[in-house]
């Protein structure tokens, strides 16, 4: 079977380190950064970065609609941090203007383990993965989830990963640990939906 083509949005956010980490598992990564380009992949990551500033960039870009139709029509999608915020239903505490693409019907808190110097790494249990090393910058919980949102891990009392169908996102990123379990996870995913 041909390797899944998957896209890491470029606007904005660790791209490279998406990149790095799909290729490894197995994956043709590729940026994407038009809303053309999505008609060439069979997935998706939203990477870490700035949510308000990626909700922006995506609008400017013409990006947000597209992506909005991409996700709801099936398309697997992966969001890590800003990316995990990005796939929410809905924002607890948005900045002005600020939307999401939605995709799983969860409630998220924006920079919730707390500011930049209150960031962290520790050992996360994942299900269908195992332990991981957990890297949080300033990174969101989930809130609460809705009955077709399965929780595949938690941190101190906090969902930290969910999956609803072809769409999946953590709270941490695992791209930046040299351990690719959490994207070969995706990967097959991706294989399993085409």
């Amino acid at each position: 079977m041909t390797s899944p083509v998957i896209g890491v949005l470029a606007l904005q956010g660790d791209v490279r380190e998406h990149l790095i980490a799909l290729a490894a598992a197995d994956a043709v990564a590729r940026p994407v950064r038009r809303p053309e380009e999505l008609a060439e992949i069979d997935g998706l990551v939203i990477p870490g970065g700035e949510s308000t500033t990626m909700s922006k960039l995506a609008t400017l870009f013409g990006m947000a609609e597209p992506l909005r139709e991409r996700i709801a029509a099936g398309l697997p999608v992966y969001g890590t941090c800003a990316g995990l915020i990005m796939l929410a239903d809905k924002i607890l505490d948005p900045r002005s203007g600020q939307e999401t693409f939605g995709g799983i019907d969860m409630i998220v808190r924006r920079n919730a383990f707390g500011r930049q110097n209150e960031s962290f790494e520790a050992t996360v249990e994942v299900a269908g993965v195992g332990p991981v090393e957990g890297v949080f910058i300033r990174a969101p919980w989930v809130e609460s989830v809705g009955a077709e949102t399965e929780v595949l891990a938690e941190h101190g009392g906090h969902i930290v990963a969910v999956r609803q169908g072809a769409v999946l996102a953590t709270s941490f990123h695992p791209e930046l640990t040299g351990d690719h379990r959490v994207h070969a996870l995706f990967v097959d995913m991706v294989r399993a939906g085409r």
